[in-house]
């Protein structure tokens, strides 16, 4: 019994450190994969405005037959170049330019809602998360994804947004009280001494600059791309689940039925 534990503890170790990991509140997103509408919206949201940079190199452009787009729909609305139908969504910019430009090549999104975890509700609130942060090179920072390289490029939709800070103090780890001016918190932290340091957060981000959507209008924009890349990263998913239904049901049936085999060919054996 105590190695089946020990070996339960180790194999659930690293799901429990992703669960307790990432100290960011996500929004739930809420996204639904049968909403075919909100896929295609994020499908030409992504072309339109991810794929200068981001390619989708595991995903052809013929997927979107599956969610309600014709050939003629995926030419007139997805493809800008001269890529076909059938072909991979790969982009032109070389990774070494990319690394010049951004620090660090931009990754593939094709399976981004699968590798980060929360899924959808990461995306949904990294889209959501930009502020103006002007020590950093493309002048914004992400309070889900700190010292991002990329620029915010849904900033005409989205609109401007500066953050608010909290500044606490802190001891082991724990940050032991809050003020929302650096002197002060400073100045407890050198009072208190050895051990005790000052720590800036973000405690909220306020709009200084609208942009050309509603913040609900936003919201849609970042829920349709979340929708987008969580069907790609695992198009067959609602498949998937619908046979794992049917699959527990016959194991449930079949167990049955093995139980009553079971009494019958031993029910004469003492």
């Amino acid at each position: 019994m105590k190695k089946l534990i020990a070996v339960l503890t180790l194999a659930l170790a690293p799901l429990s450190a992703l669960a307790a990991g990432g100290a960011v509140h996500l929004e739930q997103a809420n996204i639904d994969l049968n909403n075919h509408a909100a896929i295609q919206r994020g499908a030409k949201l992504f072309t339109n405005y991810c794929m200068g940079c981001h390619s989708a190199k595991y995903v052809r452009y013929q997927l979107f037959k599956e969610v309600g787009l014709s050939e003629d729909d995926i030419k007139d609305n997805l493809i800008f170049a001269d890529s076909k139908v059938g072909d991979l969504m790969t982009i032109a910019m070389p990774e070494n330019d990319a690394g010049k430009w951004f620090g660090a090549p931009a990754p593939d999104l094709a399976l981004t809602a699968r590798i980060k975890h929360g899924g959808a509700d990461w995306i949904y609130t990294y889209l959501k998360s930009f502020y103006i942060d002007s020590s950093r090179p493309m002048g914004v920072n992400n309070t889900v994804f700190p010292n991002v390289g990329m620029p915010h490029v849904l900033w005409d939709l989205q609109g401007i947004q500066k953050p608010i800070y909290k500044y606490h103090v802190m001891h082991d780890g724990h940050a032991v009280e809050s003020f929302d001016t650096e002197a002060a918190a400073k100045s407890m932290a050198d009072e208190k001494g050895e051990g005790y340091r000052m720590e800036r957060v973000v405690e909220k981000l306020e709009m200084v600059q609208a942009g050309s959507l509603t913040p609900a209008e936003y919201d849609q924009v970042a829920r349709d791309l979340a929708t987008f890349l969580a069907y790609i990263s695992e198009p067959m998913k609602l498949e998937r689940q619908r046979m794992g239904v049917w699959v527990i049901l016959f194991l449930v049936v079949f167990s049955v039925i093995a139980y009553l085999m079971k009494k019958e060919w031993w029910k004469d054996v003492h």
